[in-house]
Parts: structure tokens; sequence; C-alpha cells
């Protein structure tokens, strides 16, 4: 019989935890993975704000389409900054408010545009003005951009209103109308008064004169009331309706940048619409932190804009756009030929 010497066999070595230096070696695998990883997510991110963005900018195209087919023309610009929407002066040359106004009945937002309906329309009239206040302080997700802000109240550092109460925090929007590709200075505060608008002749004196709107070649500004016929030969196709605007990206919480200090449904001014100037090349910038224009598309997007046409179709635009192309997209009745590989 043979003797087992157990305590010369092998011991069994016991579990051990990791050494310090195997401990950095996994904490700094881990990092580089993550650090290849958040760019992944950013991008999957983005891309997925991206697409509400372009959905957006379809509704409101698809609202101001549908306006078109109820009242035979896309929606008015309305006066001017100092003016909101009123429910009881219907659509087009009376109606003070501006175009996301006109388009509220059309995506889904009747009992938004309706509020103080049937009440007297008088700018000095406190029940109308207070009923009409919710306009400006009901932030619709529709109007914001999720690259750029939430549908959040922002602050107001424009002008007191005339036919709605002041508030300080207001309802923004990140999506501006086109009004044509020649110059075009936010006008003015429009009449002071109801009566005196509805008095007024444009270019000849009467009380208050309208500023000429001739030099405006787009789909919506002040007073418009622009049909499909003012598209002539060029189409529906081939002409910028609505899109994404320029903004400062220091002043998306601020309210006071210039293109931003107003409200969303407010009268002509340069918060809800923007051109394409060709005279200066005006083409389309992404956000640009300490750069202000007030005039300019762009958006906080790192490929282009989104830009609805007057067919209901959405399409990117590059920020590398010719000012040309961009430009003949602009003017509602050019004849100029469009390259559509310049489009994207």
């Amino acid at each position: 019989m043979i003797k087992v010497d157990t305590l010369s066999s092998p011991r069994r070595r016991g579990n051990r935890g990791f050494t310090l230096v195997e401990l950095l070696v996994v904490i700094t695998i881990i990092g580089i993975l993550m650090s290849l990883l958040l760019p992944a997510v950013q991008s999957a991110r983005e891309s997925a704000r991206s697409v509400q963005c372009a959905n957006n900018v379809k509704q409101l195209g698809l609202g101001a389409i549908e306006h078109l087919s109820v009242t035979g023309f896309f929606p008015s610009g309305g006066w001017g900054w100092s003016w909101g929407g009123d429910p009881d002066r219907g659509y087009g040359l009376k109606q003070p408010g501006g175009w996301l106004y006109s388009v509220l009945p059309f995506i889904d937002q009747k009992n938004l545009w309706s509020l103080g309906s049937g009440i007297p329309s008088d700018s000095q009239n406190a029940a109308k003005q207070t009923a009409m206040t919710l306009q400006l302080t009901t932030p619709l997700s529709t109007f914001y951009c999720p690259s750029r802000r939430q549908a959040v109240l922002v602050n107001r550092g424009g002008a007191t209103p005339f036919n709605v109460s002041p508030a300080t925090m207001v309802s923004k929007t990140d999506y501006a109308i086109n009004a044509g590709d020649a110059a075009c200075d936010q006008y003015n505060t429009g009449p002071s008064t109801l009566a005196q608008g509805d008095a007024a002749t444009r270019g000849a004196p009467n009380g208050y004169t309208w500023t000429s709107t001739t030099n405006l070649t787009g789909i919506s500004f002040q007073q418009s009331q622009i049909t499909m016929g003012h598209l002539g030969t060029k189409g529906a196709t081939n002409t910028y309706l609505l899109g994404d605007k320029y903004l400062n990206p220091d002043n998306y919480s601020t309210g006071t940048e210039g293109a931003d200090n107003e409200w969303a449904t407010v009268g002509f001014d340069n918060d809800i619409y923007r051109t394409a100037d060709t005279s200066f090349g005006d083409t389309p910038m992404q956000d640009t932190p300490g750069f202000d224009s007030d005039y300019v598309w762009g958006s906080a997007h790192p490929n282009g804009l989104h830009m609805a046409f007057c067919d209901g179709s959405v399409h990117n635009i590059s920020f590398t756009i010719d000012s040309v192309t961009h430009g003949n997209l602009a003017n509602r009745s050019t004849k100029a030929a469009i390259d559509p590989t310049k489009v994207q």
C-alpha cells in the first residue's frame, strides 16, 4: 500500500481580485469604448431630432396649403410687430396676426385660434385683449425645432402689443415663411388701431399708409394674398414655402435677438419670415455662436435645413447651396432655370 504524503501535494490557488494595473487597463478600455460610442449616440439623437423638425415643417407646410385650399390664397403675413391675431377678422387683408396665427385652424389648433371670438374687436377692449393673450403664452411643439430648444416660454423683448394683453414670457417659433429674394426689413408696428388699418391704403396717404410691398417676391408678407396663380409657369415644386430660420445659439433662451424678440403668432415681423436676398449672397447658415442675422434661413442641424415647398414636399437644403439657386427658389415667379443638383 502506497502512502500518499498530502503535505507534499500541490495546493490549490485561491481566487484573487484584479491588480491595480489590471483595473486601470479595464477602465482605460471602457473609456476608449465610451469615447467611440458617444458620437454615434449623439448622431442618432440628432438624427431623431432632425426627423421631428422635418415633420414640424411638413405639418406647417400642409397647414399653409390647406389654408390656400379653403381661402384661395396662402396665409397672409399680418400687419406689424405690435399686432396679434384676431379670430373675428378672418383671413387676409384685415387679419392683423401673422401667418402662423392664420395656419392654426389647419394644424388642429382651432381652439387656440378662436380665443376671444365674439368679443367686439377693439384694440382698447380689455376683455378681448385678455382672452387673446393665451395666443402669446401657449407654446406649441410644432413651432419649435427640438435640436434648438424645447417648447417652453421665452422672454418677450419687443414692443407692447396693441390688441392683446402684454406678456413677459411668450411662445416662440423656429420656423419662418418665404417673403422672397429681395431685401425686406421688418416695416414697423403697423397701424395703431384697427380702424386706422381698415381705412388705410397702400402707397397713398389716407391717415395711415402701408409700406409698398411691390419688391417682395415670396409667398407671405405684410397684407399679402398670394394665390397659386402668382407662381405662374414656375410651379409649386420649385418655390420655397417655409422652413427653418437662422438663430444665434447664444440667444435661444433669451428672446433678445432681433429675429426672436416677439411671439409666434405676431403680425409681419422678421421673427416669422425670411428672405434670400441675392444681392448680398444670403445663403442659409448653420446656427453660429456670436453671430446674429435677422433675415437669413438656417438651422441648428449639421447638414442643412428643412424647407417645405409650395407643393407640400419637404427637402433638406444644404448650407452650401449657391445664392442664385437659393434666390430663384425664393422668388415665386422667376423664370430662371433651377438646377436640381444644386438644391441639396
